[in-house]
């Protein structure tokens, strides 16, 4: 029950070569910097069984709204670090197996897609500038890697029934042939859901927002004599609704990707892949009294394709020194389709819009190991390209295009890096690191305009790269086994930060998202003169017997530098960023029987980015309790915000509230295969 650790270094035989379907071990200059490690046991066992939910455990993780899988946009559902707030597009690199995760058009996350119990751990770095990772890792990096039959077991199967008419069921199944293995996970989930808006904003046109989702993921791993074949192949899909009519969410997608990995002397790894995404969703404005729905505008399809693949090496250098050599491609195409200027509920005009963008990149990592000193250094430089933007609007009766416009290609190179180093005296280590990093905008934040509730955001072609300069001093602690502290301070400035900048309000009609009514603001997405953030993280971890306690805190003071058109903003804070996250849990386990608490605390935060709406802020209480029937069959008993808090995860225009999950309650089986 209980589950995250503090990183430690391995030591293994560097000539062994082991089946693991992992890649290239982590070098040894990660300890450097702020490295916070989520194992199995905590993955399985949180209260939602919900991937977004157990990264919380790291404070200072976020997503752009509070809200989970089930009844959040999926399209808010980035994911960032240190409080350098968002617009819903990751800051933050993610990764399965080394494949880049964030949506190829939007760069959001489809956390449906990711069954806990199929992962051996998540390994998260805070701060940027990961050289060998890949590019966009300017917040952090999350690394999520797969279980292999020691982990997942032969055969588990688990299902549960909740409130709201809710199941959650998932199946894994491992088996080893000859020199490797073969794993298979799969997950369905469905619910009634519960009605997002707070019940004293309620009105006739709200309902409860349903949602079914599924997962299966196929992974292969096999010894070819000198190297390791790893094959993956994975789908899912999610249908959401968000409480009123016209907003039913549709998301599909299929990866697959193929990998080779040799270690020992002269390590290599190769790693090619595809992804596809389809996405669909409806938007509606409500009346002031919430008696009726309008639709505003249908994105009937926003097909995206992503293709990448790297290369590396990890030549036997020797008296100290570990080297990792690379090249790594991605490249990004999609568009969004769209009905839009509904008249008597019915769409007069049609909007195309979309791209491609390509970054492809070389990198160098070194590590330094003398006695108690490590020291690391690495860098990468990236050539980018963003091509064949459009945007075509026409009337759906025929005639002349509205608009018809074809942008320029751009291109640019970006240089980033980092240095750390780390001073390891007895049970105290020292750390100090500096870091660059870089994050291109998402065809989406290029092309795609959205809506939240009476709300409209237009899109921005002319968008130019995010920059982050960071730096942190840090120290880890284990005065006795049982026991690791760690404390790190940072300080971080975002240049060139994406945010949504309130332009007018509404009514009216604006470009790129035609009528906004008098209850809503228009918005279009603007590069910021800067977003500094600088804050203090937390970790701790205590085990003793059958007890475990682990507990994170994140403070952030993170302030807005603009100018020009933004200039209002200036030294407000990042919407949907919190000053305060807190996470604890205390468990208890003893083999199959076991029970956990977690608490959680988000401070208040701002909606908007005039910082005119306020989210309140919430504590949240989890518990898990499990109790062997036989040898392989447990009962267990899930309940998620079990005091009913009441979590605020979104304001709109005329000031109606909505929630993220209530109270939910679980009871179901679980068969382990011994």
């Amino acid at each position: 029950m209980g589950g995250w650790a503090l990183p430690a270094l391995a030591q293994t035989d560097p000539n062994e070569i082991l089946v693991t379907g992992r890649g290239l071990d982590a070098p040894p200059g990660e300890a450097a910097y702020d490295i916070v490690t989520i194992e199995r046991e905590r993955l399985t066992s949180t209260a939602s069984n919900r991937l977004e939910d157990a990264l919380r455990d790291a404070a200072g993780v976020a997503q752009f709204r509070r809200s989970d899988s089930r009844s959040a946009h999926p399209t808010s559902q980035g994911v960032t670090l240190r409080g350098l707030g968002g617009n819903a597009s990751s800051r933050a690199l993610v990764m399965l197996d080394g494949v880049p995760q964030a949506d190829p058009f939007g760069g959001w996350v489809a956390f449906p897609a990711y069954l806990p119990e199929r992962l051996a751990s998540v390994r998260i770095t805070r701060g940027g500038g990961s050289g060998y990772a890949g590019p966009g890792a300017l917040a952090g990096t999350i690394d999520l890697t797969s279980g292999s039959p020691a982990d997942l077991g032969a055969l588990q199967l688990r299902a549960a029934y909740g409130s709201r008419d809710s199941v959650d069921a998932t199946a894994l199944a491992s088996a080893t042939l000859g020199t490797g293995f073969v794993t298979l996970a799969g997950q369905y989930a469905r619910g009634d859901g519960f009605i997002p808006v707070v019940e004293e904003d309620r009105g006739p046109a709200d309902r409860a927002a349903p949602y079914e989702q599924a997962s299966l993921a196929l992974r292969s791993v096999f010894d070819i004599g000198s190297a390791e074949l790893q094959a993956n192949v994975s789908g899912f899909t999610d249908r959401r609704d968000r409480g009123v009519d016209f907003t039913r969410v549709a998301s599909d997608g299929a990866d697959a990707s193929i990998r080779l990995v040799k270690r020992g002397d002269w390590g290599w790894s190769v790693l090619g892949y595809v992804q596809t995404r389809q996405f669909a969703s409806g938007f509606a404005s409500v009346d002031d009294a919430r008696n009726t729905a309008t639709a505003t505008l249908d994105q009937y399809n926003v097909p995206a394709t992503g293709v990448g693949g790297r290369i590396e090496i990890a030549p036997p250098i020797g008296h100290g020194i570990t080297l990792r050599l690379g090249s790594d491609v991605r490249h990004v195409s999609g568009r969004t389709q769209e009905l839009y200027t509904f008249v008597s509920r019915v769409p007069t005009r049609r909007r195309v819009a979309g791209g491609e963008s390509t970054t492809i990149g070389g990198f160098a990592d070194a590590s330094y190991e003398a006695g108690a000193l490590t020291l690391n250094a690495g860098g990468r430089l990236d050539r980018w390209t963003i091509t064949k933007g459009s945007l075509v609007e026409q009337p759906l009766a025929g005639g002349a295009a509205l608009t018809d416009m074809a942008f320029a290609d751009r291109s640019g190179t970006e240089a980033t890096g980092r240095v750390g180093a780390a001073f390891a005296a007895g049970p105290v280590t020292l750390r100090a690191a500096a870091y660059r990093g870089w994050r291109l905008p998402t065809l989406n934040e290029l092309y795609r305009p959205f809506r939240v509730g009476a709300d409209a955001t237009a899109a921005n072609a002319a968008l130019d790269p995010e920059r982050l300069s960071g730096a942190e001093i840090g120290i880890d602690w284990r005065p006795i086994p049982q026991l690791a502290l760690r404390a790190t301070g940072y300080w971080n400035r975002l240049d060139d930060a994406i945010a949504n900048v309130t332009l007018a309000r509404g009514p009216g009609t604006f470009a790129g998202v035609g009528f906004v009514s008098a209850a809503g603001v228009y918005r279009q997405r603007q590069n910021l003169d800067a977003v500094e953030a600088r804050g203090i993280e937390l970790d701790g971890r205590f085990e003793s017997g059958s007890f475990s306690l682990g507990a994170s805190y994140a403070f952030v003071d993170a302030r807005v530098r603009a100018s020009g058109i933004a200039a209002t903003l200036d030294d407000l804070r990042p919407a949907q960023t919190a000053a305060h996250q807190a996470s604890a849990t205390l468990a208890w386990h003893r083999g199959d029987l076991g029970a956990s608490l977690t608490a959680r605390y988000a401070s208040p935060q701002y909606e908007d980015d005039q910082n005119s709406r306020e989210l309140a802020d919430a504590l949240t209480f989890d518990a898990v309790a499990a109790l062997p029937l036989t040898r392989n069959l447990s009962v267990e008993g899930r309940a998620e915000n079990l005091a009913d808090a009441r979590v605020e995860a979104g304001i709109s225009g005329p000031g109606v509230i909505e929630r993220a999950t209530p109270r939910t309650l679980w009871l179901g089986l679980r068969y382990r295969l011994r």
